[in-house]
């Protein structure tokens, strides 16, 4: 079966591949359309494969509330065009729709959903980007809070994604207490959301070293241990301030806690907060991202 040339022009258009690809899939499957579909994710899948070695430390954090429900992703790419990409935008929001709907205990389970409005899995939807981007393309996490109020926020495009939940009463809009919990989480990074989450070991090392500190101090060595000990105690409100978010100087008024922020903000609209967990996604973090020497590479090219 002949092709023309607009039939390659057609197929890109569904495809997003290249003309070169999409004339080869064409001719390797006699011009059937649907045919040379199938012709390219089979190689998308192969291509896959190959680039699956590569670092995908890019890509984008996403958090949105999809029916009512919380849900917070990160979906890595290779590099930050990508994840500048409309497509590759779209497919990081049907991740989180489908974790929305899907409610996956893990990944795996995520993998082998139906992927968001499509007949294929997840995973099969990631191998279809990569052909289609280019790219080493990963879902790499998620979170999910069906219940209570959950505020998302996005900061810079995509770099960090946060979902707050709350427990509202009293009937009230608690989105803008949400977001403004969510934007200090996403600027300072808290290790804890509060001081009661703070683990016995945590404490034991913080105090062994405020100990060591005032030890090697020729001003407090002399010290005796009970009046060391009332000074760790002291230094640990600090850790707590600088380290737990409800202890945290609120960023927009550093004349109260986040915690009183909390609760005058919800008083002042006749109900209650509590804050019953949150997300925050950076993109790349805990990635180690390959380091390019692009001045031995461009010497190696005119050598």
């Amino acid at each position: 079966m002949a092709f023309t040339a607009n039939d390659v022009k057609t197929l890109r258009e569904m495809t997003g591949v290249g003309m070169m690809d999409c004339k080869k899939a064409l001719a390797a499957s006699d011009g059937d359309m649907d045919k040379a579909v199938e012709w390219l994710r089979e190689k998308g899948m192969a291509a896959s494969a190959k680039k699956a070695g590569r670092i995908a430390a890019e890509g984008m954090a996403y958090a949105g509330v999809i029916d009512g429900v919380g849900v917070v992703v990160e979906v890595n790419a290779e590099t930050d065009f990508v994840g500048k990409n409309e497509k590759f935008q779209d497919f990081v929001k049907g991740v989180a729709a489908t974790v929305a709907k899907c409610d996956p205990a893990d990944l795996d389970a995520l993998f082998a959903c139906q992927y968001n409005g499509t007949d294929r899995t997840v995973l099969e939807q990631q191998q279809e980007m990569v052909l289609v981007i280019g790219e080493n393309i990963k879902v790499r996490r998620f979170a999910r809070f069906a219940d209570g109020f959950s505020v998302p926020y996005i900061h810079a495009g995509g770099k960090i994604g946060v979902i707050v939940n709350l427990g509202v009463e009293g009937g009230i809009d608690a989105t803008a207490i949400g977001k403004d919990l969510a934007m200090q989480i996403a600027a300072l990074n808290p290790r804890f959301l509060d001081k009661s989450e703070v683990t016995e070991d945590v404490l034991a090392e913080e105090k062994k070293v405020l100990l060591a500190q005032m030890d090697n101090d020729p001003k407090m060595a002399s010290k005796p241990q009970p009046v060391k000990e009332k000074i760790v105690m002291g230094k640990l409100n600090k850790f707590y301030s600088e380290n737990c978010l409800l202890q945290q100087a609120f960023v927009k008024d550093g004349d109260m806690t986040v915690e009183q922020y909390m609760q005058n903000a919800a008083k002042a609209l006749g109900g209650k907060v509590t804050l019953n967990s949150a997300v925050r996604f950076e993109k790349g973090e805990g990635i180690e991202k390959k380091k390019e020497d692009f001045a031995a590479e461009i010497a190696s090219l005119v050598k």
